[in-house]
């Protein structure tokens, strides 16, 4: 047994006044975060064991506190130690959007999560929170570059290759900082939002929520890297968004084509750094299940900078460096060294 093993377990005693309780793995995250399910004389709870110096349990609680004023599902927090790095949580269940998305069910779930969001962007007091700024953001895409382009495919921009994506990037950042700044959850997607018993959605993993722009966690629902749905229907439920946010005072004075640009370069923002977080996963961090998730973000990526003419010129690079191709075959190759080992 692990001195983090025992830490947790001496921790939950204490906690639960010695009381018999039996621990299975509820989830893990891309982060050194483990989540237990503590099952309690027929009854759960979470244990979230989040260890440091690696991880920092209170952004978790100052956002749980901000979000549930705001009125949103979010689990209670029933015990915690911030110096150990453990909380015992409220159980919002098992079943996530992306178990429980389907044909029949996307409409009402959808419209379930943008009542949510427009509940948090009108009702979110962000004024505490880190802002999404230049320098996030530029950090962020810049994780494509170095882990996807030049770890996963050997791609090294030169000079002019380089200058095409630090246009690309200017472009992409003065769209966000355009936006009107909200609270931003930054991970608002199926595999944080839980199937409730009531219509409001369980709201997981928002500890590194900001103030950041409107657009951002639309985009990370709508066009979520682990399901994809027709354009068609993505336009659908966008204006339905956009209606309430408008209705709500979020959007004041802000018409749907305008945010309808918002909404698709704050996509490309996101989606350069989630192909960069997901390579660094990989090479870092020996974490494999991300790696494949990448063909869907690259696909999201692809069809908006063409749309876009500002940022044709990037388009055009991405296509001459065939990333889709070169993705493909990374994966194919290291698939079979995977076998082979």
């Amino acid at each position: 047994m692990s001195t983090r093993q025992v830490q947790r377990d001496a921790w939950l005693h204490t906690i639960l006044q010695g009381r018999r309780a039996r621990l299975s793995a509820a989830s893990e995250d891309a982060s050194f975060r483990r989540y237990f399910r503590v099952h309690l004389d027929g009854d759960t709870r979470i244990l979230m064991d989040a260890p440091p110096p690696q991880e920092d349990c209170r952004p978790f609680v100052q956002v749980t506190r901000l979000l549930a004023a705001a009125g949103l599902n979010v689990p209670a927090i029933v015990a915690a130690d911030l110096e150990q790095g453990f909380l015992l949580l409220s159980d919002l269940g098992e079943r996530q959007y992306l178990q429980g998305l389907d044909e029949a069910s996307a409409d009402a779930l959808y419209a379930d999560a943008i009542d949510a969001l427009v509940r948090l962007q009108r009702h979110g007091d962000a004024s505490t929170l880190p802002r999404y700024d230049r320098a996030r953001l530029l950090a962020e895409m810049r994780l494509f570059t170095q882990w996807f382009l030049g770890r996963h495919l050997g791609i090294a921009p030169d000079a002019r290759s380089g200058a095409v994506l630090e246009q690309a990037f200017a472009t992409l950042v003065a769209a966000c900082q355009a936006q009107p700044q909200v609270l931003v959850h930054r991970d608002y997607h199926s595999r944080n939002l839980m199937i409730t018993a009531s219509a409001r959605p369980g709201v997981l993993d928002y500890q590194d929520a900001v103030l950041g722009p409107v657009g951002y966690d639309l985009v990370s629902l709508l066009r979520d890297v682990y399901v994809r749905w027709p354009p068609a229907r993505v336009a659908q439920w966008v204006e339905r968004y956009h209606r309430q946010a408008v209705a709500a005072g979020v959007l004041d004075g802000t018409g749907p084509d305008a945010f309808r640009r918002w909404f698709d370069l704050c996509g490309v923002q996101r989606h350069l750094k989630v192909a960069g977080i997901f390579a660094r996963l990989y090479y870092r961090d020996g974490k494999n299940r991300y790696l494949t998730d990448i063909a869907l973000t690259l696909r999201y990526l692809l069809e908006v900078v063409r749309t876009h003419p500002e940022l044709a010129p990037f388009g055009e690079l991405l296509d001459a460096w065939q990333v889709t191709a070169r993705h493909d075959a990374a994966v194919a190759a290291l698939a079979r060294a995977d076998a082979v080992r």
